[in-house]
């Protein structure tokens, strides 16, 4: 039977949240542009957010109400570990105004030598906030669920060693996932049209974040304009 899920969830059952993130690089990756991005996506309907460091929170928080799923990605050397990895990382998007972290649950060795268990026991009882756990394999999906997490993601399927030769989005995970956990199973990741989103629903997404396809701008220019260096174009 599936547990009850935590409030915040509840508004996002069967519909889409917007992951608003840009490359450190781009000219995007300002918190006004962040935050504008995102209250152009819930205008036009989106439940939730996910959205990046602090100060990007920060800045969203002033502009929505819906549901904002922070997360912090930071690079710790030694690790591969990077989705929020630590306690205090955690403690950082809580107070810019998350309302659910994202942490990355896979089994990858964590920074510090912390158990994942203890740093979702930490961010509910220290933050009173729920848990996205975000995994590769139904194997970390199962160990997510038992550490306590209140929901699980695909988002790392295809991003880690043992999913490299894998492509998302996670379809197949997300069916198994859906089959054998407890708590509400997300689609994340590679979730490149409106039709592959209805397939994740149909599977059993309890709820589908669509991040590249949506707000990946500088992607989308790239990939198009791959076309037209790829070969010569006729001379007028």
């Amino acid at each position: 039977m599936l547990q009850p899920p935590a409030p915040v969830l509840q508004s996002l059952k069967q519909k889409l949240v917007v992951s608003c993130q840009a490359p450190i690089d781009s000219p995007l990756h300002e918190p006004y542009v962040i935050a504008a991005i995102a209250q152009a996506a819930t205008n036009q309907g989106a439940a939730g957010v996910r959205i990046d460091t602090p100060a990007h929170i920060q800045a969203v928080r002033q502009r929505v109400s819906v549901p904002i799923i922070g997360l912090w990605k930071q690079v710790v050397p030694g690790f591969e570990v990077y989705i929020t990895p630590q306690i205090h990382h955690a403690q950082a998007i809580a107070t810019a105004g998350a309302d659910m972290i994202a942490i990355d649950a896979t089994a990858r060795p964590r920074p510090g030598g912390e158990a994942l268990p203890e740093l979702i026991a930490q961010i509910h009882s220290e933050l009173g906030l729920p848990v996205m756990a975000d995994v590769d394999t139904l194997e970390a999906a199962i160990a997510a669920e038992a550490a306590g997490a209140d929901c699980i993601g695909t988002t790392l399927y295809g991003y880690t060693a043992e999913t490299a030769n894998q492509s998302p989005p996670g379809l197949d995970l997300l069916a198994q996932m859906v089959q054998q956990l407890k708590v509400p199973a997300i689609c994340e990741g590679g979730i490149a049209s409106p039709a592959i989103a209805q397939e994740a629903l149909e599977r059993g997404a309890y709820a589908v974040v669509v991040g590249t396809d949506i707000t990946g701008i500088d992607l989308k220019v790239k990939a198009y304009q791959s076309v037209f260096t790829a070969k010569s174009l006729p001379a007028a």
